[in-house]
């Protein structure tokens, strides 16, 4: 008994100490989680630039310090691009102003309804000028995202009007009149909102914004027509994936999650689509709207819905050939205006094979700059100390940034400099 009792004694205090080390080493592997996860030990930098160097863009780097300044993300979670896109798609931003704006209709020639909602600057402008910002929100969204409400009240504030599409079909309160809604590409609307604008202000300038999908509308509504590019003194792209072609590939990879997002999304998609079905399919046999239907919710992917559905509104045979003609990737390169095109590399539904399009157009184009930074997601790019995010973001204030210098530079240039205009213009007119 004695020998027993002096084994128990000689045990168990070993045990203690073997518990100590299995919670150490568990909150070990915890903290290297998080530390991964949150991308903690990822460092801070500017935006990676290219362009060419040309009076115009060193001018617009100059007077944008937001561009060549370092992007600062909230400490404990800014430097990871999935918690920056999950805070974006929840709540869009914190503190959301609510700028009033006047909702405007316009009849299109199929039968199909515009919707844009107009504010009116909340002051002059710094150059004197008229300036009204045309913006094309991302995927399914309208002017009542809080994302846009927050930019619209930052550019109110620095004097330019700002017109905001609603996306065909992404308003609940507003009922289809044809068949259609809102493509990857098709520009049919905005091009009525901007020719509506350009009626209405006969002495605005413009400025051209797009956020994600609504960065690929602009973008291809420029290239398309040069007519559409006058009286247009720049244009901003934020987030794009610049060519649907090749990003289907890389939406069906689990890496960076990106199937899990494509889910979401193509759920999303379906909400908006039956919520408008008696609008889209109420002119189609009983048989087609049940085959329509029966695809439209087994679909797991925005693919399958741009196949079985979308593609149809404008007679495109194939997936195909529905991307290839719905992507700015075609057209871009057509565009003339001083363009900027931001993105994230972090953004986790843009991968990284598709940001060659913008460096190589930047490269080679003198109008272009293609600005990279580390962090920011998909349209989050929250700025913030430690743990709560600032109400503005850094891509509202590079955008504003940009636009107030682009609009410096036209007012002070000679006559024979302008962003629409080679550096060898003033050299030919001297001759």
């Amino acid at each position: 008994m004695n020998t027993h009792k002096s084994d128990v004694h000689t045990i168990s205090p070993e045990l203690p100490a073997m518990f100590d080390g299995m919670k150490l080493a568990a909150v070990a592997t915890v903290l290297y989680i998080i530390v991964r996860c949150l991308n903690l030990k990822s460092p801070t930098a500017p935006p990676d630039l290219t362009y060419q160097d040309t009076a115009l863009n060193r001018f617009l780097l100059k007077s944008c310090p937001q561009l060549t300044k370092e992007y600062i993300p909230p400490l404990l979670w800014g430097k990871s691009g999935h918690l920056q896109t999950a805070l974006y798609g929840k709540l869009g931003r914190v503190y959301s102003p609510h700028p009033s704006g006047i909702r405007k209709y316009l009849p299109m020639q199929d039968g199909a309804t515009a919707t844009f909602d107009l504010f009116e600057p909340q002051g002059d402008h710094r150059t004197g000028g008229d300036i009204t910002m045309v913006i094309c929100p991302g995927i399914g969204n309208h002017s009542e995202k809080h994302y846009i409400r927050t930019f619209v009240d930052h550019a109110q504030k620095d004097g330019y009007r700002c017109a905001v599409l609603n996306h065909l079909g992404a308003l609940p309160n507003i009922e289809l009149t044809s068949p259609r809604m809102f493509t990857y590409g098709c520009t049919w609307e905005f091009a009525s909102m901007v020719g509506y604008i350009k009626r209405t202000y006969p002495q605005t300038q413009l400025i051209a914004v797009g956020f994600s999908l609504g960065g690929n509308i602009v973008c291809k509504f420029l290239g398309e027509n040069r007519m559409n590019q006058e009286r247009v003194l720049c244009c901003v792209s934020v987030c794009q994936g610049y060519s649907a072609l090749r990003a289907q590939e890389t939406f069906l990879q689990w890496d960076q999650f990106r199937r899990f997002y494509n889910f979401l999304m193509a759920d999303n998609m379906k909400k908006i689509i039956l919520s408008h079905r008696h609008s889209l399919f109420g002119g189609s046999s009983v048989k087609v709207i049940d085959a329509d239907l029966s695809r439209l919710y087994t679909a797991t992917s925005l693919m399958q819905i741009d196949d079985n559905v979308m593609r149809k509104f404008h007679g495109h045979s194939s997936l195909k050939e529905y991307y290839e003609k719905e992507s700015c990737v075609h057209y871009i390169h057509n565009v003339n205006v001083p363009l900027l095109l931001v993105n994230s590399a972090d953004d986790p539904l843009v991968h990284g094979s598709l940001l060659t399009i913008p460096r190589t157009l930047a490269a080679k184009k003198s109008n272009v700059i293609f600005a990279l930074t580390l962090h920011g997601g998909h349209l989050g790019f929250f700025e913030g100390a430690v743990l709560f995010p600032q109400p503005l973001t850094w891509m509202d204030k590079v955008i504003v940034g940009y636009a107030n210098a682009l609009c410096q530079w036209e007012k002070q240039k000679p006559p024979c400099q302008s962003g629409h205009l080679s550096e060898n213009s003033c050299t030919e007119g001297k001759a």
